[in-house]
C-alpha cells in the first residue's frame, strides 16, 4: 500500500548533477525572481537573524491578513511537515490520513512516529492528522477533501493544507476556501523559482490555542531559518515580487499550452484536471526505467510517478520552449 523507500524520492539534482532541462520539479521556470535574488545578495550574513523572527512574522501576517500570533516560521515545508507530525503525536494522534496520491514527506514523517496509515476512504483511529494539498501533487488537481472539511474538526484533529502550488495556479483563479479552519503550509521558493533556498511558514487555524503554538515553536531548532531564508520570505510579500509573479503566470500559461501540445504529439496521455504549472502524463511504454535513464543521460529529467502510486506515468513541470524542443528531440532519439 505504501512504500517508505519510494516516499523518499524527489525530483531535481541527483547523482549526475543538475539536469540541463529539469522537468522533474515544479518550480516556477521563469525564476529565479530577480528581486528576490537581489534581496538575498543584500542579506545581512554577519549576524544571526532574530531568533523570534518578529519583523518577518509581522510582515507575513500583514500579507495574509491574519494575527501575527498565527505565523510559525519553518526551515522548509518538509521541516514543518515533520514538526507538525511530531506535535500531533505528542498530543495523542493515532493515525494519519493522506490523499490517494501525495508528497512523500507526509508518509515519511508518519512512519517515523509509527502512526497508522489511512486513505481518506478508510476509517481512521482518532485522533487523526489529515493532509491535503491544493493544487494536489503530483496531479495538480482540485482537492476532494472539502466536503469532509466543511464539518467542524474533532477536539483533537489536525487538518493541514499544503499550499505549495497555490501561487502557481494557472487555470482561471484558485477556488475560494475558508483557510481559517485549517493549518496552512506556505513555501514561496517554488513560486519564486528558487527552490535551493529553504524557508517556509505555517499559518495556524483560528481555533488553535496559544499553548499549541508555543509547543510547536518549542519543537524548532534555534534559528531554524537563516538570513537568506529570511530575505526570501521578506521579498515574497513585497508588491514588486508579487507583480513579477503575476507576470510570470502569463508566461507559464503560454508555455504550458505548448508543452501539452508537445506531449500529445508524442502520444503521451495527459491526466486531466491539472490546474498549475505541472501535469502528469502516461507514457506508451510497459517499463519506464530505461527510457527515463536514456533521457537523463541527455540532460533531461522527468519525475517517475511510481512512488506516487502512478506507475507508467511521469510528472512534468512546465519549462520554456527550448527545453521542450530538447525533450522532443531526445525522446525521438531513444525510440
Amino acid at each position: 500500500m505504501f512504500d517508505v523507500n519510494a516516499a523518499a524520492m524527489h525530483g531535481g539534482t541527483d547523482a549526475l548533477g543538475v539536469p540541463a532541462h529539469d522537468f522533474s520539479t515544479n518550480r516556477n521556470a521563469c525564476g529565479p525572481c530577480p528581486m528576490a535574488v537581489k534581496a538575498l545578495q543584500a542579506a545581512h550574513v554577519a549576524q544571526y537573524p532574530d531568533p523570534q523572527y518578529r519583523a518577518l512574522r509581522a510582515q507575513l501576517a500583514a500579507f495574509h491578513g491574519v494575527a501575527v500570533e498565527r505565523i510559525l516560521i519553518g526551515g522548509s515545508s518538509s521541516e514543518l511537515i515533520h514538526r507538525l507530525t511530531l506535535h500531533a503525536v505528542r498530543s495523542g494522534a493515532k493515525s494519519v490520513q493522506f490523499p490517494q496520491h501525495h508528497y512523500g514527506d507526509y508518509l515519511q514523517a508518519a512512519r517515523v512516529w509509527r502512526l497508522a496509515l489511512c486513505r481518506r476512504t478508510e476509517a481512521a483511529v482518532a485522533p487523526v492528522l489529515s493532509w491535503a494539498c491544493e493544487p494536489s501533487s503530483p496531479l495538480g488537481t482540485v482537492e476532494d477533501v472539502w466536503p469532509a472539511w466543511q464539518q467542524p474538526p474533532a477536539q483533537k484533529e489536525w487538518r493541514v493544507l499544503d499550499c505549495a502550488y497555490r501561487p502557481l495556479w494557472l487555470e482561471d483563479q484558485p477556488p475560494v476556501r475558508n483557510l481559517d479552519t485549517v493549518w496552512q503550509l506556505w513555501t514561496p521558493n517554488k513560486a519564486l523559482g528558487m527552490t535551493g533556498v529553504r524557508a517556509a511558514y505555517a499559518i495556524a487555524p483560528l481555533q488553535a490555542a496559544a499553548a499549541e503554538l508555543q509547543a510547536l515553536n518549542a519543537l524548532a531548532a534555534s534559528w531554524v531559518v537563516g538570513s537568506h531564508g529570511v530575505a526570501m520570505l521578506q521579498a515574497w510579500v513585497t508588491d514588486e515580487v508579487q507583480q513579477w509573479l503575476a507576470h510570470s503566470l502569463t508566461t507559464l500559461r503560454r508555455w504550458k499550452a505548448q508543452q501539452l501540445a508537445l506531449c500529445e504529439r508524442l502520444g503521451w496521455q495527459i491526466v486531466p484536471g491539472h490546474q498549475a504549472n505541472y501535469f502528469v502524463a502516461g507514457l506508451p511504454l510497459a517499463e519506464l526505467a530505461a527510457p527515463l535513464a536514456g533521457l537523463r543521460a541527455q540532460g533531461i529529467k522527468l519525475r517517475d510517478c511510481a512512488s506516487f502510486g502512478l506507475p507508467g506515468h511521469v510528472r512534468l513541470g512546465v519549462l520554456p520552449p527550448v527545453s521542450q524542443a530538447a525533450l522532443e528531440q531526445a525522446w525521438k532519439s531513444i525510440q
